[in-house]
């Protein structure tokens, strides 16, 4: 029997919506889009060289040899109905003058955060928070790395209960799935919130 995904019709009426996936160095988004991507992500990936020293903070993940200098891209069909593009974002300071221009249409995000460096995805919550795009926090869970749990992290990110935040792992398909069904399922919560209360 031919795969659902062979039928040229199947997503001629799929809504299309654009995704960020975002946190800072080193937490492992190129990893998470390309766990789950069902075609060949795009990747703007340079070696770390020289260059970086004094200027990339490489504590924790001394063993980093690539770094995104542009962006990451991925597609998932979520259902037939919905088909989700994946924009990761560069974590470096120095990269972040590009998120606004990919935020631009977004329509929610994910930020990754990892707990042995967990403020480096403060900016990427303040960014969301300033512009009330909905995120989610995903919690990558590194191997040897300490195991906080939720509320924990919720506190060191002083972000409210209304903020989904799970753990995961970047680097399996089905625990990126999980985040970003969160993420839809938040978006529309807050869509149908804003209509309740008559778009305010």
């Amino acid at each position: 029997m031919a795969s659902g995904n062979s039928d040229p019709r199947r997503n001629l009426t799929a809504t299309a919506v654009k995704v960020l996936i975002a946190g800072g160095f080193g937490v492992g988004k190129t990893t998470m889009v390309g766990s789950v991507s069902e075609v060949p992500p795009l990747r703007t990936e340079e070696v770390i060289t020289t260059a970086s020293e004094g200027v990339d903070d490489l504590s924790g993940i001394e063993q980093k040899t690539t770094t995104t200098v542009a962006l990451d891209f991925g597609r998932i069909t979520i259902n037939p109905d919905l088909i989700l593009y994946l924009f990761g974002t560069p974590g470096q300071d120095r990269f972040w003058f590009m998120w606004d221009e990919l935020a631009e249409g977004a329509l929610g995000a994910v930020v990754l955060a990892d707990t042995r460096r967990l403020d480096s995805c403060f900016a990427a919550v303040d960014f969301f928070e300033r512009r009330n795009l909905p995120f989610v926090v995903g919690v990558n869970c590194f191997d040897g790395a300490y195991r906080y749990g939720t509320e924990e992290v919720r506190q060191a990110l002083d972000i409210g209960m209304d903020v989904p935040l799970l753990l995961c792992d970047a680097r399996e398909r089905e625990s990126t799935k999980q985040v970003l069904t969160s993420l839809m399922e938040h978006v529309m919560a807050r869509s149908d919130l804003a209509a309740a209360q008559g778009g305010y």
